[in-house]
């Protein structure tokens, strides 16, 4: 999965899983650039290189053809355009009103849909590909994030849809990604306790790392995955333990040689 020269976007890749897939892209020899609203705390960085960040806002379409220009300008191409920025606060459907549900819906749908369009004509000349980040959320029902569930639902739809308008010369694919430890974890499961707790749910036994979204997504950008397009990449390791798996039956299976 070698990406030396390759020129790599990704967006919101600052901190979080963004900044596991930048550094993955990194480590694969990709120049990378990250773009989001404010600078990171540190720079995004992997075996001594490091990834060139520039402000950007999604939500403002002449800003982001703009952006797209000028990173092509710079690096004479743009091979991968990786739409991770995205997210949302826990909240009830009735909780909110439907300007704070619309704006989350713009981040997590309609962000992403100008971002790969201004990235198309560059894309397109260096036969390259787009990988939307999803969520297992899109996938099932989604209480206290339902607008994020309906938009992450939304993008593997567009996900599709793109990968048949815009073959061969582009492919498009989402990782599907289930729960991640990154430095903001315990905004939504609480202490080192409360992380282990919620990773227990999980067949493999704990939350992935942003690292390992990062090699699912080099993995889709590279060669090895030529003739994959169109595709959900489950990456969630094994989903919830079924109800019918208790904490008995789960902790008799860890103790087995």
């Amino acid at each position: 999965m070698e990406l030396t020269g390759k020129a790599v976007v990704v967006t919101g890749g600052t901190r979080g899983v963004g900044a596991g897939i930048a550094k993955a892209f990194l480590g694969a020899g990709a120049h990378v650039v990250v773009c989001a609203r404010r600078p990171p705390d540190r720079p995004v960085r992997r075996a001594g290189r490091t990834a060139e960040f520039r402000p950007l806002d999604l939500r403002e379409p002449d800003a982001v053809r703009a952006f797209f220009a000028e990173v092509a300008a710079d690096h004479g191409r743009l091979d991968t355009l990786v739409n991770n920025a995205g997210g949302t606060p826990y909240r009830l459907l009735d909780e909110g009103d439907a300007e704070r549900h619309a704006r989350v819906v713009e981040l997590n749908l309609l962000a992403p849909m100008t971002a790969s369009l201004a990235a198309r004509p560059y894309l397109r000349a260096a036969r390259g590909s787009v990988v939307m980040i999803g969520s297992v959320s899109g996938t099932r029902p989604s209480p206290g994030t339902a607008a994020y569930g309906a938009a992450k639902a939304g993008l593997e739809g567009l996900a599709r849809s793109m990968a048949v308008e815009w073959a061969p010369e582009v492919r498009v694919n989402t990782l599907v990604l289930g729960m991640v430890r990154t430095e903001r974890s315990d905004l939504h499961y609480g202490d080192a306790e409360g992380v282990a707790r919620v990773g227990a749910t999980v067949p493999l036994g704990r939350l992935a790392e942003p690292g390992e979204i990062g090699e699912a997504a080099v993995f889709l950008a590279s060669a090895a995955a030529s003739y994959i397009s169109g595709a959900s990449l489950l990456v969630h390791g094994g989903g919830e333990h079924p109800a019918f798996l208790d904490a008995a039956t789960v902790d008799r299976r860890a103790q087995q040689p």
